[in-house]
């Protein structure tokens, strides 16, 4: 059966963890947890979170840590479970780039609704700003979407603009083929998973224009495609 999406849960409580995680679940998303943030940045960088429910005090890496790794490179929604109550504490957490703020004890129906209003609204694509890797060699504005090599700007189709976005959205992670096609065309696009091969072949023409300079589009044998943000 299909799933809805990928969701995070990163709370030290483990009766918040199961309760929240089997409610979600039971309505059709996919539910990832962790206990701490260490564990829960893990699981961000190599699954394709849509949304992340966030504990604000987590033992090793705090919640505000992990809001900030994540606002650093993507704007996956982030809801914030706590038990302060201050308002400069709710301010914080917003000012960091948390989406919602939720105190505990809480509803999980209540939590759910504002989750789904959430998604709704928001976009699941990396922040609308700009990237660059080797001294500027690549540079990609998410706001414009739109890709310079050198300078000059690239035309990119809209498939490979977002088989790109895509992969840079979860750097390193190993994205299988299915994956990808999911991403880029929905779950219900007919074709034979070698289409993505033509398009990435595609974009590496564009944007990986030397054989000497580094790859960015990098081939993990029997499993799939990773960005490797230029890495040899």
């Amino acid at each position: 059966m299909k799933t809805k999406g990928c969701i995070l849960i990163v709370d030290d409580e483990p009766m918040i963890r199961e309760s929240v995680s089997a409610y979600i679940a039971k309505q059709g998303y996919q539910v990832f947890t962790a206990e701490d943030g260490a564990g829960g940045l893990k699981i961000f960088q190599s699954e394709p979170i849509q949304f992340v429910i966030l504990d604000l005090m987590l033992p090793g890496v705090s919640g505000e840590q992990v809001c900030r790794e994540i606002r650093g490179r993507s704007r996956v929604p982030v809801l914030m479970l706590t038990a302060k109550t201050q308002e400069e504490d709710v301010l914080n957490g917003l000012n960091i780039g948390a989406d919602d703020y939720m105190t505990k004890p809480f509803s999980v129906k209540e939590l759910y609704a504002r989750m789904e209003a959430i998604l709704r609204r928001a976009g699941n694509g990396p922040l609308a700003q700009n990237f660059s890797w080797n001294g500027g060699e690549l540079q990609i504005d998410f706001e414009r979407s739109a890709v310079r090599k050198n300078g000059v700007a690239l035309s990119l189709t809209a498939s490979e603009w977002k088989l790109l976005s895509a992969l840079i959205q979860h750097p390193q992670r190993v994205f299988s083929r299915d994956e990808l096609i999911g991403l880029v065309f929905g779950e219900d696009f007919d074709s034979y998973d070698r289409v993505i091969d033509t398009h990435i072949k595609n974009l590496r023409k564009k944007i990986e224009t030397d054989p000497r300079k580094p790859v960015y589009i990098k081939t993990v044998h029997g499993m799939g495609y990773k960005f490797g943000g230029g890495e040899n």
